[in-house]
This record gives C-alpha cells, structure tokens and sequence, in this order.
C-alpha cells in the first residue's frame, strides 16, 4: 500500500506558489489543493479531501503546518510523518494532545530570521507535542527560500523506497 503525500499551503499562499509548483513538478501524485477561510473551515476543507485515505506524509506551511499538526493530532493513526515548515503552532490549542506527544517522524525547519512565525514558541509547542521530532533551526526567513529546495526530499517523502 503507497503512501498518499499532501502538501498543505500558508494562510496567504495557495498550491500555485513557490512550493507547491516545486511539488507539482517534482512529486508525481502529490496532493496540492488550495484552502480558504478560517482554521475550522481550512480544516474541514482537508478533512474532506483526505477522507478515506492513510499512510499519510503531511508537509505544512506556516499556516499549513498548523493545520497539518491538527490533523495529525485528531488522526494518529492515519498519519505516516510530518515536514513541517515555520509552521505556526502558536495559533493552536494542542492542550488536548499534550498528555500523549505523537510518535510519528516530525521534521520541523525553522529560519532564524524568521519576523512572521518566531522560532522559540514554535520550538517549544513542538517539543512538548511531537515525541519523535527533528528540529532544524536555518539560516533563513519565514519563507525558507534558501533551504527549502535544498532539503532532502526524497528522503522526506519517503520517495526512494516506492
């Protein structure tokens, strides 16, 4: 059984910005749909379109990493791992899941310069949420333009075992 790979945009980006047309025409299949609205309505939209599907590999921007850590969080068992980029945690409650941290493979990259999501609350909402988490401070903004298509994506999306 393959893995179903989503990419989940930021508040104000949508699946034709920089990183989804990296996606689109790098990783055949991936899952690059647009959200709108407030948090509750952009998570409905995803819990639509993933219905029926697991094995997930969740990658979240800013805006998106929050809600890919909410699904996450509310679909244990549903999600393979998280890549999850200058997300923004703090907008979050995660009080409920932070009795039992999710186990599953959780690479964060965070830019040092980042003035949009800081660094330092991010990191400790992570920390305290994801048991099995690789955190990555970069030298970069909140947009991760330098690293982001640098890093490893094959690996990240587990593209190399399919």
């Amino acid at each position: 059984m393959d893995v179903t790979r989503v990419f989940i945009h930021g508040l104000d980006s949508s699946s034709q910005g920089t990183k989804g047309a990296f996606f689109r025409q790098r990783v055949p299949g991936m899952v690059l749909k647009d959200y709108a609205g407030d948090l509750e309505e952009r998570m409905a939209q995803l819990e639509g379109r993933l219905a029926g599907k697991d094995r997930l590999i969740l990658v979240g921007s800013s805006y998106g990493g929050l809600m890919a850590a909410l699904f996450a969080c509310r679909h244990r068992e549903r999600v393979r791992r998280l890549v999850l980029l200058a997300p923004a945690l703090e907008h979050g409650d995660f009080r409920p899941y932070m009795a039992s941290p999710l186990a599953i493979p959780v690479a964060l990259y965070h830019g040092r310069k980042d003035d949009v999501v800081l660094p330092g609350p991010t990191r400790e909402i992570a920390a305290g949420l994801f048991a099995n988490l690789d955190y990555q401070l970069v030298d970069d903004d909140h947009n991760l333009h330098e690293i982001f298509p640098t890093l490893d994506w094959e690996a990240l999306l587990e593209m190399a075992a399919h």
